[in-house]
């Protein structure tokens, strides 16, 4: 629960350091004295995107920092998953914000993504603002009121394995479905193109090999000619290189007999001379074997030819590229022979999964038909309390199609008075009803997911009196469940009721305005809910008012 809030240089605040306490506690203040920028500060605590205008004028930065107790919540598990500092004592999150428009988030003083701050901030703290009950119009929070108190986060796990099963496979039955509608439409092409492929029996590297071969083949003459003259070069008698390599090596060898020192140079220039001589004769083989051959020649252009117009029908550029979509139409042509056996495959497969979907929807919908009638009782009793002794609340569960939360349709049906017909509650209640019928579903729900703190911003709506002192003995059997509780209240009869009170007020100085929040003393308590009851002159009968309605 929130122990400790700190606020600097957001909006009119210039620093807010306070301490908050277990049980329900009430805020109160003047219209306009800066309750909603508390307010704000929490929410983006909460993961609420934050605005540069919020950071106080004059100011380079803006810090929101709280600190939690959470000790009875056993939330070592999240922090450990995430890969977190964790304390099983206290948790701090903070957010600072700069004029410049830069946001940082920070749990445990660790930098942390927004989503994740969001994460945690409602297992946290849950604030109910006015405009949440314009939840009540919406079918998913109807639904998840009812799912909270069934307790079938189970249920509603495996339910959502079965229908993710189950989508999956009538996704994959119309992809095919669709694919092989698209390749019917192309078969005969598809078919001529694969048989030009495949008729052209083409091979890795074929067509560098045909190309070098071509090269060759169109030089013939001009190949032959230079090997012929660098054999008659080497080999040409008195002139050729080899014959005078070889006087020159006989030289050698007899200055070697009488001067050792020359012997190296004798065998350097005998290995030179061996060498040249296999080159003359390798040289010679390879003019033998060139000839020209105009049927080859005619073979290359011919399967070039072939290979060419393949790439540019196809718009490849390489035989692999060429194979690869060899393949890939065989692939599709595959799928139009066989497509009819992998459908009916694929069509007993959304049969089985919809069949076990079917099942999980009937037991989740159990769950709820279960827990209806312990939501209907506790919040007709609730609202009964509440001053709405004739109230009729019934929820109404009807089955529609399998869908991601279940087959279910949720709709709750509200009557304020006899023999008025049970209707969807957004059409007929009141405001002041449906504030009453929020906190009743906001206590029914705290019990259930035991929510460390609960902040109600003006829940009191449209009541008064009696109602109202009812509302806040709700909320103070909520904060005394081991929970805390916050009410900003315009209500005296609120505001006396809670265990602790704060205020909300503006200063004005020379250097503008400023909101400040502080913690009430008895006497100023008295003081503060005279004036909520008679205004800003403080009577003595208010006075005495305020002292009975504190029980003092």
């Amino acid at each position: 629960m929130l122990r400790h809030l700190y606020i600097k240089n957001y909006a009119l605040i210039d620093v807010l350091d306070i301490d908050f306490e277990p049980g329900f506690s009430v805020i109160t203040g003047e219209t306009g004295a800066g309750k909603s920028i508390i307010l704000g500060a929490i929410a983006l605590l909460l993961g609420q995107r934050a605005d540069s205008k919020l950071v106080k004028t004059n100011t380079q930065k803006c810090t929101i920092e709280a600190r939690f107790d959470i000790s009875r919540y056993g939330m070592r598990e999240w922090f450990e998953s995430h890969e977190l500092d964790c304390d099983d004592e206290e948790c701090i999150i903070r957010r600072e914000l700069t004029a410049t428009g830069k946001s940082r988030a920070f749990i445990n003083d660790t930098p942390s993504p927004l989503q994740l701050m969001r994460e945690l901030g409602e297992m946290l703290i849950d604030v109910h603002s006015q405009h949440q009950n314009l939840l009540l119009q919406k079918e998913d929070f109807q639904m998840s009121v009812l799912d909270i108190i069934a307790q079938n986060t189970r249920q509603r796990t495996e339910y959502s394995k079965a229908f993710k099963a189950y989508h999956d496979a009538i996704s994959s039955r119309d992809k095919l479905k669709e694919r092989i509608a698209a390749t019917r439409e192309n078969e005969e092409f598809m078919r001529f193109q694969l048989n030009e492929l495949t008729n052209a029996e083409l091979k890795e590297g074929e067509q560098e090999e045909l190309e070098a071969e071509l090269d060759a083949a169109t030089h013939t003459e001009e190949i032959k000619s230079n090997l012929y003259d660098t054999y008659a070069l080497l080999s040409e008698d008195n002139t050729g290189t080899l014959e005078t390599l070889r006087t020159i090596t006989s030289k050698l060898e007899n200055a070697a007999r009488m001067y050792p020192k020359v012997q190296e140079l004798y065998e350097r220039a005998n290995s030179t001379y061996i060498e040249l001589k296999d080159i003359a004769q390798e040289v010679e083989s390879a003019t033998e074997g060139i000839d020209f051959n105009p049927e080859r020649l005619n073979f290359i252009n011919s399967r070039l030819d072939t290979i060419y117009s393949l790439q540019r029908k196809f718009r490849k550029t390489t035989i692999s590229e060429l194979i690869e979509e060899q393949r890939t139409l065989q692939e599709a042509i595959n799928n139009i022979d066989g497509g009819d056996e992998a459908l009916a495959e694929l069509d007993e497969l959304v049969q089985t999964t919809h069949k076990v979907v079917q099942e999980k929807a009937d037991a989740l919908t159990g769950t709820r038909l279960e827990a209806m009638g312990k939501v209907e009782t506790a919040i007709r009793a609730s609202l009964s309390t509440l001053g709405m002794p004739n109230v009729e609340f019934a929820i109404e569960i009807t089955k529609d199609t399998i869908q991601a939360k279940g087959q279910d349709r949720v709709a709750f049906m509200f009557s304020a008075n006899k023999g008025m017909e049970l209707r969807p509650v957004a059409q007929v209640a009141s405001g002041g009803e449906i504030a009453r019928l929020m906190l009743s579903l906001k206590a029914l729900i705290s019990g259930a997911v035991k929510l460390p703190t609960i902040i109600f911003d003006e829940i009191d709506t449209g009541v008064s009196g009696r109602v109202a002192e009812k509302m806040a003995d709700i909320m103070l059997k909520m904060g005394n469940a081991n929970r805390q509780v916050i009410s900003i209240t315009h209500l005296p009869q609120i505001a006396a009721i809670g265990s602790y009170h704060y205020k909300v007020e503006k200063q004005e100085s020379a250097n503008g305005t400023t909101s400040i929040m502080r913690r009430l003393s008895t006497e100023e308590r008295i003081n503060e809910i005279a004036q909520m009851l008679s205004g800003s002159d403080i009577t003595e009968a208010a006075r005495s008012n305020a002292i009975t309605l504190l029980k003092l």
